[in-house]
């Protein structure tokens, strides 16, 4: 058995980037490490509030959350430092193979270095390939990987570098589709939330962002409920925080085709995204879900730079298209595309 602990912690869609570079190491034909998945024990810190993304994941072992969001809120608290204290006895409770810490940060390699591993096997990042050099240090192996590459594919060399085994155009696949299919069939609860919308041709609305020049204008989202409408969808509005779903219940009281859902789990918005007709969105975490369902839709990026963390669906790149920049503000020319998929 081979020990392995990733650690990638946050956010949303940078978890989400990672589930590739695990597919490739368990399916890949070029290391003995994958001969067979029993081989391997992969086990992943990740954020508390993203611990089900690695558990869509069949091939992971272990998930070990981790709350350095909150520990920030309240450091000087003594709760916090007993959950602190907690957490690096219950990470040294296995002894690891490999250490491997794709985030690349100071807090990310702070955290691989309290694990236990078999002669100090930590890998990540040289300090020419990540955002804050100071976190090579702690590593005793060191990966050059240009930092102009996609976040997944970065992930992938990453991870072929440690095990050395070469990708060679190996198809992008992030191994959750056969997860979200249970997780569909199973969660009765997540239908009642969708108030059935498997019988219903709909579209998924993921409106909500960091900030808000990453955010499309209320008017765009009118004039693309109304246009869906007249083609015969209902748009479904997910939300996150109070701001995002004021919108929603703005926009609800505008269109008869729009719905608010309820609060929900990142389990249940997999499920309902998993069973849309297509996905339009923004910079956001969910849109990277929706390229790992390989879903269809327009991934909207007013201010990011797609080239290196724009979304990637799996076999075919192209199902869900990226908008970016002022193409973002053609309202009409966005509707069009939309229109245009949906008619495929």
């Amino acid at each position: 058995m081979t020990k392995i602990l990733i650690v990638k912690t946050s956010s949303l869609g940078d978890v989400v980037h990672m589930l590739p570079a695990i597919y490739d190491l368990v399916y890949t034909d070029k290391t003995s490490l994958s001969q067979s998945n029993q081989a391997l024990q992969i086990d992943w810190v990740v954020e508390e509030a993203f611990q089900e993304v690695p558990n869509w994941s069949p091939y992971i072992h272990q998930v070990i959350p981790i709350a350095i969001r909150r520990w920030r809120k309240s450091l000087f608290a003594l709760k916090t430092w007993q959950e602190i204290r907690q957490f690096k006895h219950d990470l040294r409770a296995v002894q690891y193979d490999y250490v491997i810490d794709s985030q690349g940060l100071l807090k990310s390699a702070l955290v691989a270095s309290w694990a236990k591993t078999v002669n100090s096997s930590l890998w990540g990042y040289n300090k020419n390939s990540i955002r804050e050099p100071l976190a090579s240090r702690f590593y005793t192996h060191k990966i050059q990987v240009s930092r102009q590459q996609h976040a997944i594919q970065r992930n992938r060399l990453l991870m072929a570098k440690v095990f050395n085994y070469r990708l060679d155009n190996k198809p992008l696949n992030y191994g959750i589709i056969e997860q979200a299919k249970t997780l569909s069939k199973a969660s009765n609860s997540t239908n009642s939330a969708v108030l059935n919308l498997k019988n219903k041709p709909y579209i998924i609305a993921l409106h909500g962002t960091s900030k808000v020049e990453k955010e499309w204008p209320i008017h765009a989202w009118l004039a693309l409920l109304q246009q869906m409408q007249k083609d015969g969808f209902t748009v479904v509005f997910p939300w996150g925080n109070a701001d995002e779903k004021q919108r929603v219940e703005y926009l609800i009281s505008q269109a008869n085709n729009a719905i608010m859902l309820p609060r929900c789990c990142l389990s249940e918005l997999l499920s309902i995204i998993f069973h849309a007709k297509a996905v339009i969105g923004m910079d956001t975490g969910l849109m990277h879900i929706a390229a790992a369902l390989n879903k269809q839709g327009l991934a909207l990026y007013p201010v990011t730079e797609v080239k290196l963390t724009g979304v990637l669906t799996g076999s075919d790149y192209n199902r869900i298209k990226n908008i970016a920049g002022a193409a973002c503000e053609d309202i009409d020319a966005v509707i069009y595309k939309m229109r245009q998929l949906l008619a495929k």
